[in-house]
């Protein structure tokens, strides 16, 4: 699945980088206002995202089996709160927009040290991780704006690091002098489905666009591919994820 979403992603990027001359001229720069006399320029895509997140730190083939994830905080996917900000730089005719995007987000897991007998001690150990990502968006909103069509499909492809630290009552944790911080690099692989909600009242969304200049609003689903393992790095701290998130989207 990893292979067939990053290909798709690949491809949807290639075929713009190789148009013929005269498909390179027919791209314009962002949507203007003139295309839809009822809508102000759309330029950019602002995602608010919330997402169930393992680390694959226990994945890791060097940890030989072993899973010091698990065994400090568990298996349950923790909370992950994220932002992505997308420039709608140009626009294919037909197909939809294509433009650089960046994103952060943050995820925390934290734990009660054990006393010698057992009990929950006062302290605690947390593992809080920062991850990043720069990537090429294409989304495929022809048939909305101009037929109304309320799906709108997306792919996604670039890079991404996990600043990470790892903390317990004296600070930043470490062990065999090697200090529990460090940022891990990796790529960002991911392919969702936008359902417009402005096609429910377009008379609403008319006047919330002549009202705060926002012409569309989505709600998301997204499956994603997060290998944030080390891109030349030979000891990273594997801290993606692969798994979904939902939430709300802006175009302004």
């Amino acid at each position: 699945m990893k292979r067939l979403a990053l290909a798709s992603a690949c491809g949807l990027v290639v075929a713009v980088v190789f148009l013929s001359p005269d498909e390179a001229q027919a791209i314009e720069l962002g949507t203007p206002a003139s295309e839809h006399p009822y809508r102000s320029a759309q330029n950019f895509h602002l995602e608010i995202r919330f997402s169930p997140y393992r680390p694959q730190i226990d994945d890791d083939p060097k940890l030989n089996g072993a899973t010091p994830y698990a065994k400090n905080f568990g298996t349950v996917p923790r909370f992950y709160f994220g932002m992505e900000l997308d420039w709608q730089t140009f626009r294919i005719p037909y197909v939809g927009t294509i433009g650089p995007g960046v994103g952060v987000g943050r995820v925390g897991a934290g734990r009660d040290v054990k006393t010698v007998s057992g009990r929950n001690s006062a302290d605690q150990t947390n593992l809080t991780i920062y991850p990043l990502f720069l990537v090429g968006v294409l989304r495929a909103d022809y048939l909305f704006h101009n037929l109304g069509f309320p799906l709108v499909p997306y792919a996604k492809v670039g890079v991404g690091a996990g600043i990470w630290r790892a903390t317990d009552a004296s600070g930043t944790s470490s062990a065999t002098n090697v200090s529990g911080k460090g940022t891990s690099w990796g790529t960002n692989v991911a392919i969702g489905l936008s359902f417009a909600l402005d096609s429910i009242d377009p008379g609403a969304s008319r006047n919330m666009d002549n009202a705060t200049g926002i012409n569309a609003t989505y709600l998301f689903f997204e499956g994603y591919w997060l290998s944030l393992n080390g891109i030349g790095q030979s000891n990273a701290l594997h801290v993606g994820s692969n798994s979904w998130t939902t939430g709300l989207a802006f175009e302004f």
